[in-house]
């Protein structure tokens, strides 16, 4: 098994050099600079549980909750109810269990054509506005600005990155706490724990097609290559963060979609923020892996061929 391996591994990086050339030209051609962190004048507000608008607190601001979720959806009216229900049930035993802990949940519609924000609309009339709130974006901005537009409007002391598929356990948030814990004492109160899917690996491999697997091995070795160094699973969109280390990160970013979790890592390695990784339960949710991998591979290309920040 494990020549196989070595070979794959191999064949997946002549595959991702091969595909480099082509990929760095677009790339090239189609990089920006920073975007800037425009808000429009509805997005400044929520709706509370009675229908009325509120103005959205700011992270610079100081923290009121003990734990902020961020849920970045689009056109997530079907999945979206799976994942709130299960967030929402253990939130709540949690807060029972402690009466001194407090959260707030906080869903993004990033531009949605479906019904997203009301079915998210539907938590916020049960569970209140204080703990459910839904922040609908003008445009589609990506998952990246989306999470960016939530942190910015967040209350807690840690804030979570969660999908909106339910992909992770949602009790696992308890693992990444442990692990950040464990990176004390924070410098400047910023540190970052990842959820990781590394441990899965081997699984996935016997159960995905060779060329996915190739692909898998290249995408990795670029992402070591050009940017981050010590984490073996980047792109899990279970994530948490100090207050001071999501401000931080966020502030920074300049890609707003897919290959956002890399350079957020990157930024976070930049500043020397430590940084956990640690395995979560996952279940592979099925998508375009191959266009995904592509579009991230060439906005990571994108941020080093042009983007002169930090």
């Amino acid at each position: 098994m494990a020549p196989l391996l070595l070979q794959l591994a191999v064949l997946g990086a002549a595959l991702a050099a091969a595909a480099l050339v082509l990929i760095s030209i677009v790339a090239f051609t189609t990089a920006t600079k920073m975007p800037a962190l425009h808000r429009h004048e509805e997005e400044k507000f929520f709706l509370n549980a009675k229908g009325q608008k509120e103005t959205l607190p700011s992270i610079w601001d100081s923290p009121t909750k003990q734990l902020s979720v961020v849920v970045p959806s689009y056109n997530e009216e079907k999945r979206l109810p799976v994942m709130m229900d299960e967030a929402l049930s253990y939130l709540e035993k949690r807060q029972k269990r402690d009466p001194a802990f407090t959260y707030e949940v906080i869903v993004v519609d990033d531009g949605s054509k479906d019904q997203t924000s009301k079915v998210a609309f539907k938590y916020c009339q049960k569970y209140g506005s204080d703990k459910v709130r839904v922040i609908t974006l003008v445009k589609n901005r990506g998952k990246g600005g989306a999470i960016r537009m939530g942190i910015f409007s967040s209350r807690g002391e840690k804030i979570l990155m969660a999908d909106a598929d339910g992909a992770t356990k949602f009790p696992d948030v308890e693992k990444l706490e442990k692990g950040l814990n464990d990176l004390q004492p924070w410098p400047n109160q910023m540190a970052i724990a990842c959820g990781s899917r590394a441990h899965l690996e081997k699984e996935s491999i016997a159960q995905r097609s060779y060329f996915r697997t190739l692909l898998m091995y290249g995408f990795h070795f670029l992402v070591w290559f050009l940017c981050v160094k010590g984490i073996r699973d980047t792109q899990c969109g279970f994530k948490l963060f100090t207050r001071e280390a999501a401000s931080r990160t966020f502030s920074s970013l300049h890609v707003e979609r897919w290959a956002f979790d890399v350079e957020l890592l990157y930024i976070a390695q930049f500043f020397k923020i430590p940084i956990a990784e640690i395995a979560v339960n996952w279940t592979e949710i099925e998508g375009e892996y191959i266009v995904y991998c592509m579009i991230v591979l060439s906005q990571i290309i994108q941020l080093f061929s042009k983007v002169s920040w930090l």
